[in-house]
């Protein structure tokens, strides 16, 4: 999730282009709920890009930072973190989740949800959410918009400012733990950085020796996690066992600034880098396929639309350039 620079009625609002003063520049995929399968195992899929350089094409722009996109598939909408500028003494950024509804309807669905990366939980119920407001890991129940706590702490010492997560089909959720959202409070990880998992409410540490852990994906099998060190411009990959535990860590790939990611169902990974405005895309053995262009500061990507394969990019210019972006490409995304 994009780590850097730096609002509320409890009720839905749909935003229009007059009342921000924000330009919607591209009819997206139309809407309606998702129809395509989940990832099918062991099927065979092309290239998944229609050429080694592809430009997104902008949604809508005049945000001040959005981030962590996940696709709703049973609504056929896609949620996303809309932040401000850090506010009061302890400098922390006001957020929400909107929602968003091809072709052009963006509506707030959660206020002041403290959110930044999130991702819908296995079953479909809820919106899992890296929360900074209060540095834990949140639960948003979809029906009533209800929120729980998922990951408080870790050893009874509060998280820095939980920033991206990824969750299995077995519930263990995976957590990056930068500091750039903590704002001016106390850090209680003693300068550390790190990637923690969370499985029936126990909390564990995966990784505290990457410098500013950023984007976490799961392969489509569950069994590879990959983390983006933006302090240190590099994916890392570990082998995820059975238990949910993780080991056998190598460097996947080095790239400038990796931020937010998303996988496809060939395994594909698409990576962000918060300071080119592109998206690298690398084959599950590390080999780069090409890239895709959005704005400045490209933060995140996610997969929806009806069949799976439309990629959305939150990205563009700190301090209301910021936009939503998308291209349809040849693989579905898992998930979506």
């Amino acid at each position: 999730m994009a780590h850097r620079r730096t609002p509320r009625h409890r009720r839905l609002w749909t935003v229009t282009a007059a009342a921000l003063g924000i330009a919607g520049v591209v009819a997206p995929a139309a809407s309606g709920t998702t129809t395509a399968a989940p990832c099918t195992p062991g099927a065979t899929y092309g290239p998944p890009l229609p050429s080694q350089a592809v430009a997104a094409q902008l949604v809508r722009g005049g945000f001040t930072f959005l981030e962590g996109p996940t696709w709703d598939r049973r609504t056929g909408t896609l949620l996303l973190s809309n932040l401000q500028n850090p506010t009061g003494p302890q400098g922390v950024q006001p957020s929400a989740v909107l929602r968003y509804t091809p072709p052009a309807t963006f509506e707030t669905f959660i206020a002041d949800s403290g959110s930044n990366g999130l991702a819908i939980s296995a079953d479909g119920t809820q919106v899992l959410a890296a929360t900074h407001d209060n540095r834990t890991v949140s639960a948003y129940r979809l029906a009533d918009r209800s929120r729980t706590t998922v990951a408080a702490n870790y050893l009874g010492h509060a998280f820095n400012s939980p920033n991206d997560l990824t969750t299995g089909q077995d519930g263990t959720t995976y957590f990056s733990d930068p500091n750039y959202q903590r704002g001016n409070r106390a850090d209680e990880q003693g300068g550390r950085t790190s990637v923690f998992r969370v499985r029936d409410g126990v909390v564990s540490l995966v990784d505290d020796t990457l410098r500013q852990p950023n984007g976490v994906v799961l392969s489509p099998d569950g069994k590879t996690l990959y983390v983006g060190a933006t302090g240190a411009n590099v994916i890392m990959k570990y082998t995820v066992f059975p238990d949910g535990s993780t080991g056998n860590r190598t460097t996947f790939a080095s790239m400038r600034t990796p931020d937010g990611a998303t996988v496809d169902c060939a395994g594909n990974l698409y990576w962000a880098s918060s300071d080119e405005g592109l998206v690298h895309v690398f084959s599950p053995a590390g080999t780069q396929l090409g890239t895709i262009s959005a704005g400045r500061n490209t933060t995140n990507a996610a997969f929806g639309g009806p069949d799976g394969q439309t990629l959305y990019l939150t990205s563009g210019s700190f301090g209301g350039g910021f936009g939503l972006y998308q291209t349809h490409l040849n693989v579905p995304g898992n998930p979506y």
